[in-house]
């Protein structure tokens, strides 16, 4: 009875939040399952940032619900921001439920999932549920695991926990708490263990990223925390490439726009989430900055990369919002050219203040502004990949496409890359000379050939900007 799945819903976060718990688990001697149909333990981390993300995780457990009534040994369980944001309230609606575990509990998993198989064990029909949503000291400190076994090119590292913005749409400050940092000599010792593993990649991970150790962490000749932990990882070899996620505007002070020109393991791709084009937007929404300001930051960022790509966040029918409002948002994702983003429909979240705000829009008006701007995204997504056509990138080898006939990997630029060779150059740095480009991919041929190189002679040094 020790075969556990996790099903994960949401940002990067959550997937590495999932990691470390099966990694605890695993070293308590649970096996590990990427299929659900034969696990004794099934756990849903959950998300709470839209009300879409929560109806498939509660539509998810209310179907295991009722494997459980036939199979009453099995355990189910919430993890993560909804059972953060729900508690024990999920149980009026899934009293099936075994356990509900918030967000700085993780690493308590283990020994409940013992507690629950003891109290089966011992023959209590109807063990109690359990559910801890405390807040713990030193919690951020707990996903540094990662799992064992096949080689992660590229992986995932939790800095820091929680968020202390007040943005009226998001639920995050509740369910992740206020921030809370690591020690930048416990981070280099996880990167430096994964770099010893094979990870060639690692992507900074954190409610808002760019507020790692601020109030703890002096600033250093003139570097805040954040540019002083990138200079650290900077220097630990076998790691080529440095990305993180997800950032503030407010977090991009000259110090950081510098460190993309001085680092040269720092990809030249930046998420600089807007929100809106609005400033009447951004100041119902209770952003810190302008459509001025942010572009400012742009610009800066621009200065330190011409070539800097740009990714964003953005909300379309924020309560209000109207057509110059979003019109504004449009001109500005135009401006910018950003060459990926994540577009929502707002949607109404209980605690936040947003929900208690008048001018909700109709879903049609969402819906209409939301595919308006699909089609700008559309659009500068070809042109930059199209622009690639003819080029010679460096890509870093993650594994095989998903149709399996070939090779994928990312560029600096985070563009996915498409081109045949055989599985000895995962976890290689390769110059692939692009042919042809759609709007999610580029495909090409590989410059060096495999049969007259081999994978330690291939390109395995960032190049020069």
């Amino acid at each position: 009875m020790n075969r556990v799945y996790i099903k994960t819903y949401g940002c990067q976060m959550n997937e590495r939040d999932s990691e470390a718990v099966a990694s605890m688990l695993r070293e308590k001697g649970y096996t590990i399952l990427d299929r659900e149909e034969e696990a004794d333990v099934i756990l849903l981390n959950t998300c709470s940032v839209r009300d879409q993300a929560e109806q498939k995780a509660i539509g998810k457990m209310g179907y295991l619900a009722k494997r459980k009534r036939e199979n009453p040994n099995l355990i189910i369980g919430f993890m993560g921001c909804m059972a953060q944001n729900r508690g024990a309230t999920l149980l009026d609606q899934l009293p099936d439920v075994d356990l509900i575990v918030g967000t700085q509990r993780y690493h308590h998993v283990p020994e409940y999932l013992e507690k629950l198989q003891s109290q089966r064990d011992e023959g209590i029909p109807k063990p109690s549920s359990i559910v801890d949503l405390e807040e713990e000291e030193g919690s951020q400190n707990e996903i540094k695991e990662h799992l064992e076994g096949s080689r992660k090119v590229s992986a995932f590292v939790s800095i820091m926990q929680g968020c202390n913005m007040a943005c009226r749409f998001c639920i995050v400050p509740k369910t992740r708490g206020s921030e809370r940092s690591r020690p930048i000599p416990q981070i280099v010792r996880e990167v430096e263990e994964l770099a010893a593993r094979g990870t060639r990649e690692v992507t900074l991970l954190g409610q808002i990223v760019t507020s790692y150790g601020q109030g703890v962490i002096p600033r250093k000749d003139g570097k805040g925390a954040f540019v002083q932990l990138l200079e650290e990882i900077e220097q630990i070899e076998g790691i080529d490439r440095i990305r993180f996620t997800s950032p503030h505007p407010r977090g991009f002070r000259q110090d950081l726009a510098d460190a993309f020109r001085r680092l040269n393991k720092l990809c030249e791709c930046v998420h600089l989430p807007l929100q809106s084009g609005s400033n009447r937007i951004l100041k119902a929404m209770n952003r810190p900055y302008s459509r001025e300001k942010y572009l400012d930051i742009v610009a800066s960022l621009r200065r330190s990369v011409p070539d800097m790509y740009f990714s964003t966040d953005i909300i379309v029918g924020f309560p209000g919002e109207t057509e110059e409002d979003f019109q504004e948002t449009c001109d500005l994702f135009q401006e910018v050219s950003y060459d990926m983003a994540y577009i929502f429909k707002y949607s109404p979240r209980s605690g936040t203040p947003a929900a208690e705000m008048e001018g909700d829009l109709p879903d049609e008006v969402k819906e209409e502004r939301n595919q308006r701007l699909l089609q700008l995204l559309h659009e500068n997504s070809l042109r930059r990949n199209q622009s690639l056509v003819g080029s010679v990138q460096e890509v870093l080898v993650e594994g095989p496409s998903r149709k399996g006939d070939a090779l994928m990997g990312r560029t600096r630029g985070n563009r996915v890359v498409h081109f045949p060779g055989q599985d000895r150059l995962i976890g290689t740095l390769l110059p692939v000379r692009v042919d042809r480009a759609t709007v999610s991919a580029l495909y090409g041929e590989p410059v060096i050939s495999e049969s007259a190189v081999a994978p330690e002679e291939v390109l395995s040094s960032t190049s020069a900007r």
